[in-house]
Order: structure tokens, then sequence, then C-alpha cells
């Protein structure tokens, strides 16, 4: 506890300012990192310096997109139930129209390829999505709400 919180006995504010879903978007950012520049590398092999770009716009709009929903969650949950499943529901929503006016406007510049900007949106959500439930499933806790941090041992 902080001194702060001891002086003014707040001990619940400890936990408030802890977002597990910050942690999880920050958990499948940090793992998609290994695969991202091979992909990218593979992308403007088969597409030209337009696909590298355009897999390079598809993954910032990725890792945007799940920073996004952390945020909305985490708000969510310390306002209140309702206010997470709106902002849950809304903010897909949202940024399902957001993402697609990104690309509707990348779409007219000189560099855009459309498939390895889809391949990259699709794979990534995907993947990332797939490989967060099965790490979290295995451990039975989120990054954010297990004890102990990845790569640390049990003791």
């Amino acid at each position: 506890m902080s001194d702060e919180q001891a002086e003014t006995g707040d001990s619940a504010s400890a936990g408030a300012d802890h977002a597990p879903e910050r942690d999880i978007a920050f958990d499948m950012a940090r793992r998609s990192l290994w695969v991202f520049p091979a992909w990218v590398v593979v992308s403007g092999f088969i597409w030209g310096m337009g696909g590298a770009l355009s897999s390079t716009l598809g993954y910032v709009l990725v890792i945007g997109n799940l920073a996004a929903a952390a945020a909305l969650m985490a708000w969510g949950a310390r306002t209140s139930p309702v206010a997470l499943m709106g902002a849950t529901l809304g903010g897909f929503i949202v940024r399902l129209a957001v993402l697609a006016g990104i690309v509707l406007g990348a779409s007219q510049l000189s560099f855009f390829e459309p498939v390895p900007i889809a391949i990259t949106i699709v794979a990534s959500h995907l993947g990332l999505l797939g490989w967060e439930i099965r790490y979290v499933s295995l451990r039975l806790a989120a990054p954010g709400l297990d004890l102990q941090r990845p790569g640390k041992e049990q003791k």
C-alpha cells in the first residue's frame, strides 16, 4: 500500500489502477512482434513495397483495435455492468466501422494492396485472439490476473 493510500485509508484504490484488459492487449501485441516482421518481408516479396506498407498498416490497425477494445472495456468495467456491456457491444460496432473507414480511405492511396492488408487484419485478429485464449485457458488466468508474471517460475 502506498503512503497516500495509507493516509486516506483507501486500500480499494490499489487495484483500481490495474486493468487486466490492458495487460491482455499488451500481451497480444508483444506476442505478435516475432511474426510481424517476417510477414512484412513476405508481403514485400510477393506484392512489392505496396504489400509491405499495406501489411504494416494492417498490423497498426489490429494493434490499435485491440488497444481500443481494452481501453473501452477497462472504462466500462470501472463504471458499471451496463457501461461494460454498452462499451463492449457498441465499441465493437464503432471500432469495426472505424477500421472499415480507414481501410476504405487507404484504398485510395497509391501503395495500397488489398490482399496483404486483408490477410494481415484477419489472420492477426484470429491468430492473436486464438493464441491468447489458448494461453489464458492453459494458465486459467489472464496475464493481468495471474499472480506470477509470464517467465517466472511457480514456487
